[in-house]
């Protein structure tokens, strides 16, 4: 069966995956012309394309081997992005033009819709000496701030969004200050934070040893590891970030370590890269593949695993050739390693079916024997793609075989290794499949327990009314319709049933089959103690995993991970939205213009200011002044640009009219409809005034708020609204919230 599994699935795919022209017309009939195009493209770089591509498209048939989106979104188009995920940029020089080049590099990346990773532990400390100005360094944070502006103008200017992660190291002299950059909510909103965290500091840790923090070989001070240790912990626990990840693991277990070292991972930390590194993602539907699900003989076919693994590691290898890059070292680095990491997604839905409840020994050993033969697939089909079509260039036999990884495989995969060579030289990795599981039939997320069993979407009609649907995870849809409304069986549990050492357990048990990273995030109760919450990293350490993501619902995050009914009253509805991301631009909005004749001005100018409506509130979404008067027309264009970005963050933004109307023009203002009004961007204030007060936003004139405020707008119960649909059905998966209404992710 290739039709969608769930009406979610096929809304998912006309939003965001179905090739549509210029005017929005739609060039894909229907998810076959999707597969058809996806499989034609990647089969093009092959020497015979017509034997591959019934092939792949075999593979992507009933969803069972799942491109990631960027993939799915632009592979057989003619659009100028990226078909890679993950980029980890090239290591920041530490003097004002490397910073800037640096983030030049960064905009151009996520203008193009790659997510991004920066180590900024190359960044002197603040307080550190500048030769040559007599001036003290402001440190890395101070320089993330500028990247955090960047990414959100860029959003903002309807690009893909973008996603970026920032990693400092533990014995950077800043190390404190980034620890807590969070607690300022609307600070660093476009990045994940993590710590590289050390095998030193570590057993520092264990000691209860001193701790130096170092810059270019200078100690800038000594505190104790613990303390250090107990505030990364402490922050994660009251604000979820900064993730830990430990690299020095990640180092040793790395197969190119003989010719890079990683201090970077992308996003959601899946993907530890190299200065310049580039993956490109896919993902192996586990959920497609059981057998006779819920019978006493349910199983997963091994040997069906095996093949599409094989096949999908050679439409993967193409895609290396079939992609742009946003910067010639990306393709460079892309090119000479041929780093590809395919994982997959439907875990726990598969588990249900076969009768084992996640989190169990039994789960997890068959999540490692199912993972293992992945990874044993993906490499003996590199090898047979090197004897075929080349190494990687930068292949080494003996440091190859060395690898931890390679060491674990099967022999006849090292011998086919020894023999060929491999044609990548990473294989897997477990990423991020929020909206590729949706597409999927609402499987379950990546190597993530099921989050909901069922739970109730509302439905945008194109009258403007809201319809409700039930959406089932998939292993739920199919136990209904093969015993109907009979109690689904115990193996069905959902995050809520979980305890955090059985998370770890799973990421441990995939960990040692992946030759990359996971993303997956750890979920807690909230009332779990600052001890107990400690002891779930010391574990993820103890039993190998490469980092460590948690999830506590608290205040400054929300519950996102609510799934029942508050019992309380509801509150009342606000005109404002979490500032969790820029909202979205639906395609068509309603507005109004005015016109207003600055008498200093030959020519009159136009306001439009376009609205959305969330719950029933319009609010301003975006504004444009227009005129014929050229001299205006730089600044107009900027200052419209930046009135939309703050639009489109969400909360209340009716400080914008008290900013504008406080301009003073030292060349006078004039007299309009019997009021003084100092310049004309005062006027274009009190027209955006006008006009929240005519659509609700604001009670009357001059009730603004005076400064855009320092902290966020108080949360609707149910957590952090999404800003691209408005739904408090926000969920946080994989270190990804993300929307189980529409399909959004901050992580694209």
């Amino acid at each position: 069966m290739s039709d969608f599994a769930a009406p979610i699935a096929e809304q998912i795919w006309d939003m965001k995956y179905r090739l549509k022209d210029a005017s929005g017309a739609p060039i894909d009939a229907d998810i076959s012309a999707t597969w058809d195009r996806i499989a034609n493209a990647l089969a093009a770089p092959e020497d015979e394309p017509a034997l591959w591509t019934p092939r792949f498209r075999a593979a992507l048939q009933d969803f069972r081997f799942l491109p990631a989106g960027r993939i799915v979104a632009g592979a057989g188009t003619d659009r100028a992005v990226t078909l890679f995920n993950c980029f980890v940029m090239g290591t920041i020089e530490d003097s004002m033009a490397g910073i800037f080049e640096a983030l030049k590099e960064a905009a151009l990346t996520l203008q193009q819709g790659g997510g991004i990773g920066y180590d900024f532990s190359t960044i002197r400390p603040s307080g550190a000496t500048v030769k040559g100005v007599a001036a003290d360094a402001s440190g890395p944070l101070s320089f993330m701030d500028v990247w955090d502006a960047m990414c959100r103008t860029i959003m903002s200017a309807g690009s893909r969004r973008g996603a970026m992660m920032a990693t400092l190291r533990c014995d950077h002299p800043d190390i404190e200050d980034f620890v807590a950059a969070k607690a300022d909510p609307a600070r660093l909103r476009m990045f994940n934070l993590s710590v590289l965290v050390t095998d030193p500091f570590m057993e520092a840790v264990a000691a209860d040893a001193d701790w130096d923090l170092i810059f270019d070989g200078t100690i800038y001070r000594t505190t104790r590891a613990r303390e250090l240790w107990e505030a990364i912990l402490r922050a994660t626990y009251d604000y979820a970030e900064p993730g830990v990840i430990f690299i020095d693991r990640i180092n040793a277990e790395n197969n190119l370590r003989y010719v890079e070292t990683i201090a970077a991972t992308n996003p959601c930390g899946e993907q530890p890269l190299p200065p310049y590194g580039a993956c490109l993602l896919g993902s192996i539907n586990l959920a497609r593949l059981v057998e006779r699900p819920f019978a006493a003989d349910a199983a997963l076919d091994v040997e069906a695993l095996e093949e599409l693994t094989g096949t999908a590691i050679r439409m993967m290898d193409n895609v290396v050739d079939a992609s742009r890059f946003p910067l010639p070292q990306q393709e460079e680095e892309a090119r000479a390693k041929r780093r590809v990491g395919l994982g997959v997604t439907g875990l726990a839905d598969a588990l249900a079916m076969c009768g084992l409840r996640y989190g169990t020994p039994e789960a997890a050993e068959a999540t490692g024997g199912w993972l293992k033969a992945i990874a044993n697939a993906a490499y003996l089909t590199s090898a047979r793609l090197a004897a075929e079509k080349g190494p990687f260039p930068l292949y080494d036999r003996a440091a190859i075989l060395a690898a931890p990884m390679v060491k674990r495989l099967d022999p006849d995969v090292q011998a086919a290794i020894a023999e060929s060579g491999l044609r990548n030289a990473l294989l897997t990795s477990i990423a991020p499949t929020g909206t590729i599981s949706l597409l999927a039939g609402n499987v379950s997320s990546g190597i993530e327990p099921i989050f909901s069993a069922e739970y109730t979407r509302k439905v945008l009609q194109p009258d403007g009314s809201r319809t409700e649907e039930v959406v089932q995870d998939y292993a739920l849809a199919v136990w209904r319709a093969l015993h109907g409304d009979a109690p689904p069986p115990g193996s069905i549990v959902t995050v809520a049933d979980l305890r955090p050492a059985e998370h770890v357990a799973m990421q441990a048990a995939a960990q040692e089959w992946v030759d990359s990273s996971i993303s997956k995030t750890i979920n807690v109760p909230a009332d779990i103690s600052f001890e107990a919450f400690g002891d779930v990293y010391l574990e993820a350490w103890r039993t190998g995993c490469k980092g460590c993501t948690t999830y506590r619902p608290n205040e400054v995050t929300g519950s996102v991970l609510s799934t029942e009914p508050s019992t309380a009253p509801a509150p009342a509805p606000q005109a404002q939205v979490e500032p969790f991301a820029p909202m979205d631009r639906p395609g068509q909005l309603g507005g109004e213009t005015y016109k207003i004749k600055w008498p200093m001005s030959e020519h009159a100018l136009y306001i439009t200011i376009n609205d959305i409506e969330l719950d029933g509130q319009r609010r301003p979404f975006e504004i444009f002044v227009n005129s014929k008067n050229m001299e205006h027309f730089a600044w107009t264009v900027a200052l419209t640009r930046m009135i939309s970005a703050v639009f489109r963050r969400g909360g209340d933004v009716s400080f914008v009219v008290e900013e504008l109307k406080a301009v003073f023009d030292p060349r006078g203002g004039a007299w309009m409809q019997g009021k003084y009004v100092p310049s004309i961007l005062a006027a274009i204030g009190g027209v955006i005034e006008r006009h929240m007060i005519a659509i609700g936003f604001l009670e009357g004139e001059g009730l603004g708020l005076k400064i855009d405020p320092a902290t966020p707008p108080m949360r609707q119960a149910a957590g952090p609204s999404c800003p691209n649909c408005g739904s408090f059905d926000v969920r946080m998966i994989e270190g990804c919230a993300t929307c189980a209404n529409c399909g959004f992710s901050k992580c694209g």
